[in-house]
Order: C-alpha cells, then structure tokens, then sequence
C-alpha cells in the first residue's frame, strides 16, 4: 500500500468518526429538546418456547394454565370475540367439558319472540363475550383507553427484531415476537426513572410499544391464580402461560402448519436431487448418441 492510500483511508477514517460524532450529539440534542424516543424503550425479552422453530410442540399444560389466567384475571376487561368455544378442545378437553366451560358464561341472545333481548348460558358455538357491552363503555371503565381485544393480540402485537436476526429467523422459523413481547409487557412493569413524569392513572412499563406508560395496572400478582397441577403461582408463570395461550388463540395451527413446512422442504431437497440425477442421465445419454 502506498503512502498516498494510506492517507486516503486515514482521511476517510477521519471523515466517518466526524459524522459519527455528530449524529451522536445530533440525536443527543434531539433528545434533551424532547424529540419523540423510538418505543419500545426496552426491547422484549427472548424467552424459550415449547412451540418455538420447526419442531416445535404445544405444551397442553401451560395452554389450560394459560386459559385459567386469561379466565380469572384478563377477561375481566379484555375480550376473545374470534375465538369459539368448541375451539377448546384443541387444548385436550373434552365436548363435555367444553360445554360445561361455556355454560359458565352469560350470552346476550335474541331478539325472541317477544322481539326482546335475552341472556343464556353459552354453548360450544358461541364464542368467549366481550366484558362489556360497546366499546365506549370499555374505555370509560379503563381511564378513556379500551383494552384491545385478546383474540390475535400474539400476532399484531409482535417487535421486529430488526437486522441481523431476521435473516436467522427465517432459517429458525422465528414466530415468537409476540409472545416475548407480551411476557415482557406483563413482567415490565417498574418504577420510573428519575425525572420521568408519569400521568395520573398511567403505569410505566419500557417495553410498552406504544409509549413509555399505560393506563393498565399491573394486572398480575402472587398468587392471584390458583393452579391444580401444583406449577408455581408467580407472576412469572402466569405471564408465561397467558403469552402461549395467546399464541395458541391466535394461531392454533402453528405445530402443524410448521411441521407441514418441514415436511414440504424435506419433499423439494429430495425432487431437487432426483431432478438433478434424472436430467444427468438424460443428457449423458444424448452425449453417447451424439458420439
């Protein structure tokens, strides 16, 4: 290398940690003026899954500790109106069990003949009821903000990882954003830094994609939930077993359409190769002829 070229590479050295420096004290200006931060503060963490990657499985134990939290604590203002009854099943119950579950909720029917509206018990054809009757009477309840609906929150309330981990993602099968983010959320919630003013009614939680505070109290607590199987009752556990359950309402069919995937990949490797080897052949044959 000559002398000259090292200069030049010095010089454009030079010349990159300026803007670097500036863009530094640009953003630091743009943040002590106030500028809008990018949210989440805190990116969620990456927890280990059951159903995670390609050969991944749902653990029907954590599903119904799930559906026992998302029961006793989050449908107390959060609905599932997309998610039929008879769809629990899926996590191992059986119809009669299914029917009895929906028995426990009251459904607003009708009219009848009356022309009149009615309340019934549930039927497995029904699907879980919204907590309350619109959704102005939800956000009056809830500090003017209505709680978003249970039903597909795993999967439209996904972080992107950003690069570099989505190229791995799309090798590792990644579809877990969702609930990470949702574990986080529930597990996040903390005493604000100093000199961070936070609203009345509003609870800071770095990991909220929306802002740096929400109006929804930490929803869980020790021993808030009673479980059968003797798992721990923290609010760890809790928030692991909704997330998944959440996960499972959203997409109930993720085992199966990733082994499917695998199964599809594993069938175009094997016609890739036997493509190859027949198109081998046959053009060996045209050499000989043509020989």
């Amino acid at each position: 290398m000559t002398i000259k070229a090292m200069i030049s590479g010095i010089g454009r050295a030079a010349a990159i940690a300026v803007l670097a420096s500036g863009f530094a004290t640009s953003a630091f200006a743009a943040e002590e003026e106030g500028a809008t931060p990018h949210y989440p503060l805190e990116h969620p963490k990456h927890e280990h899954w059951s159903f995670a990657g390609p050969f991944g499985h749902w653990d029907v134990g954590q599903l119904q500790r799930g559906l026992k939290v998302y029961k006793e604590v989050c449908s107390a203002c959060h609905s599932m109106r997309l998610v039929p009854f008879r769809s629990l099943e899926g996590l191992g119950y059986s119809e009669e069990q299914v029917k009895a579950f929906a028995a426990e909720y009251e459904i607003n029917d009708g009219p009848n003949a009356d022309g009149e509206m009615f309340d019934r018990p549930g039927k497995p054809s029904d699907y879980f009821p919204s907590p309350f009757p619109n959704m102005e009477a939800a956000a009056a309840a809830n500090n003017g903000a209505p709680p978003p609906d249970m039903s597909v929150l795993a999967k439209a309330r996904g972080i992107e990882r950003g690069f570099p981990w989505f190229v791995f993602d799309i090798f590792t099968q990644y579809a877990e954003n969702g609930p990470d983010y949702i574990h986080s959320l529930l597990t996040g919630y903390q005493d604000p830094p100093a000199g961070v003013d936070v609203p009345e009614g509003s609870h800071y939680n770095p990991y909220f994609a929306g802002s740096a505070t929400l109006a929804m109290a930490p929803p869980l607590s020790e021993g808030v939930v009673t479980y059968d199987d003797g798992s721990p009752e923290t609010v760890e556990q809790y928030s692991k077993d909704v997330s998944a359950f959440l996960m499972w309402a959203a997409e109930p069919h993720l085992v199966e359409r990733k082994a499917m995937g695998f199964k599809v990949m594993i069938f175009l490797v094997i016609f890739s190769m036997l493509m190859y080897l027949t198109k081998k052949q046959v053009w060996a044959s045209l050499k000989e002829k043509e020989a």
